[in-house]
Parts: C-alpha cells; sequence; structure tokens
C-alpha cells in the first residue's frame, strides 16, 4: 500500500471524502471513513462565525478518532480573521487546517470568500500566509479551474498558494459559473500537478473505481477526492480500498445496504437531537434507494420521515418490497 505526506500526515493513497456542507457531517465522515476512505474533512466553518463564538459554527469543529486524519476547513476573505479562527481550531486538535478557495455557492463566494478568491490571487496568498504563520499543522487549499472559462488560471494560483506556505492543493476541474454541472477537467488538475512540487488533490467525476483509477494515472495526483458519488454509496471506497489491498471487492446486497442505511442514521442519531438527525437523515435514505425497483415511490415516504422507528418500518416495507419483485 503507498501512503502520501502532507508534510507530517501520512494518509492511505486510496481515495478521500470531500468536504461538502449539509452532507458530509460527523456521522457522514465516521461512516465513509469506516469504509475505507484515506482522509476527511470537516464541512463549511466560516472564520467569521468562529471569531464572534458562534456555538453553532464552535461545533463543526469537533473531531473524534474515528473521523482522522481529518482537516478543519476554513472559509473567510480577511486574513486577520483567518489568523484568529486557525487559533481557535487549535484547541479542537485538527490534523490539518484547509482553505476553501473553490466553494461556488452564492452565499459564500458572493460574499469574496470560497472560490470568489480566485479572482484575486494576492488577497488568497494573503490568506495562506495569515493561517500558515500562527498554525501548527499543514494548511493546504482547495480551488477550482478558475472563475469562469474566460478565468481559468488554476496553475498559476496554485503556484501562488504554494509559494505563500500551502503544503497541499485540491483541485476541482470545474469553474466557479460551472457549479456542479458539465464536465470536469482533469487536464487542469494534470497541469496544476506538473507546476507544483506539493501534493495535488485531484477531485471532480470521479464516480467509480475506474474514475478513480483514471483520475491517478492520467494526472498523476498524489490523491484522488470522491464527493457527491458517495451519496448513499459508502461502498465507493470499499471497492478502491479493496482493489489497492489486493482484496476481492463484494458489492452489498440488499440486507447490506438497508442495514448501512439504518446505521448511518443511529451514526447521526448518537451526535444530534434526534429531530434533527432524522430531519437531515431523509435525504441520505431516499439515496440509499436509488437505483432499486421502486425506489421512485419510496423517495417520498423517505421525506416524510419522523423517527428513527419510521425508518425501520420504512426498511422493512422495502425489503418486502424488493423480495416480492426478485425475478424468479
Amino acid at each position: 500500500m503507498n501512503y502520501i505526506n502532507i508534510r507530517n500526515v501520512k494518509i492511505k493513497k486510496t481515495a478521500m471524502l470531500a468536504p461538502m456542507a449539509g452532507v458530509a457531517d460527523r456521522a457522514y465522515r465516521i461512516l465513509n471513513r469506516e469504509f475505507g476512505a484515506s482522509y476527511t474533512v470537516s464541512e463549511l466553518i466560516s472564520a467569521k462565525g468562529l471569531c464572534y463564538n458562534d456555538k453553532k459554527t464552535e461545533e463543526l469543529c469537533k473531531i473524534t478518532e474515528k473521523e482522522r486524519p481529518c482537516a478543519l476547513q476554513l472559509f473567510g476573505s480577511e486574513p486577520e480573521f483567518i489568523a484568529k479562527a486557525v487559533k481557535i481550531c487549535s484547541q479542537y486538535k485538527p490534523d490539518i487546517i484547509d482553505l476553501n478557495m473553490g466553494c461556488p455557492v452564492p452565499k459564500v463566494a458572493g460574499n469574496g470568500s470560497g472560490a470568489a478568491l480566485m479572482k484575486d490571487t494576492e488577497l488568497a496568498a494573503s490568506i495562506v500566509r495569515a493561517a500558515v504563520e500562527v498554525s501548527d499543522v499543514p494548511v493546504t487549499v482547495k480551488i477550482r479551474k478558475g472563475w469562469d472559462e474566460n478565468n481559468i488560471n488554476a496553475v498559476e494560483f496554485a503556484v501562488a498558494m504554494e509559494e505563500a506556505g500551502a503544503s497541499a492543493i485540491a483541485v476541482h476541474g470545474r469553474t466557479r459559473n460551472q457549479m456542479y454541472s458539465g464536465k470536469s477537467d482533469s487536464d487542469i488538475i494534470k497541469e496544476v500537478k506538473k507546476n507544483v512540487s506539493v501534493p495535488v488533490i485531484g477531485n471532480g467525476d470521479v464516480a467509480s473505481l475506474e474514475d478513480c483509477l483514471r483520475m491517478y494515472e492520467y494526472t498523476g495526483c498524489d490523491l484522488v477526492m470522491i464527493g457527491r458519488a458517495t451519496y448513499g454509496n459508502p461502498w465507493i471506497f470499499k471497492e478502491i480500498d479493496d482493489y489497492f489491498e489486493g482484496r476481492t471487492f463484494t458489492p452489498p446486497d440488499l440486507d447490506t445496504r438497508l442495514e448501512t442505511m439504518l446505521y448511518h442514521m443511529r451514526l447521526a442519531l448518537s451526535d444530534k437531537p434526534e429531530h434533527i438527525a432524522v430531519q437531515e437523515a431523509r435525504k441520505h435514505a431516499a439515496w440509499y434507494l436509488t437505483g432499486m425497483y421502486g425506489a421512485a415511490s419510496f423517495r417520498a415516504k423517505c421525506y416524510s420521515l419522523s423517527s428513527y422507528d419510521d425508518a425501520v418500518r420504512l426498511t422493512e416495507e422495502f425489503r418486502e418490497l424488493q423480495l416480492r419483485n426478485v425475478p424468479k
């Protein structure tokens, strides 16, 4: 098994879980780590929110041993707030601090943070320097291809971030204007890898073992990051991990899929109040059923779950439906 090092942090060279706001919470990270994700990153944490002692923001900083190696991901556009936030994060003992310079959503990029920083390389570099100066762990940066098709600057931007002190660069092969549509550009990841000496993490359109292997081979990246393909599918990490460990991967059967769905919900319930955990679990339940017989008709039932017992009943009902429709 090969490993990469982001400074002193050793990470299995298989595939890592992407940071996804509203999806990759603590329960999601633990689950996917157990299935083989080699590295996890927190949901987006507002640097200003931390500095102003926002309790909800502070909750995002907590890390359990089961998630490690794990980074705390900050966003913000002011170096002084980033520096203060990094100091606050240190009490939660992250393995890495990740700075988000790739988030495309309006409430982040529209305020000058996230992908908007790719329009101001000098400001972005000053943010990295401010974080590196006060951090006792590696500082990494997540970027995109560029702001739009007329402003593709990932290579020069990545070089500037390395010069400012970044210990690794994650590159999503889409522009900010593409959001999550269209095709991810592996060529830009390849070019970034050629031009920096720190580890490069490739992200975008990795939905299978084959995609993962292709990303490694084509771009030469040091690690692969997977996001939306993990929805209801933590087995993607197991398949990749099994491949690199020389094991035979066995796809999950019906019972395994449904029990994993319930286990995921139990993880959420152990971390959050039931009404919040159940509300957030609705989308996950729907994702676990995707592609199976009758899934579309059950999706509405997933979105009306109000308790764990409801989920158990739905699981049994769905299992019976599948068994009734197994080809004779």
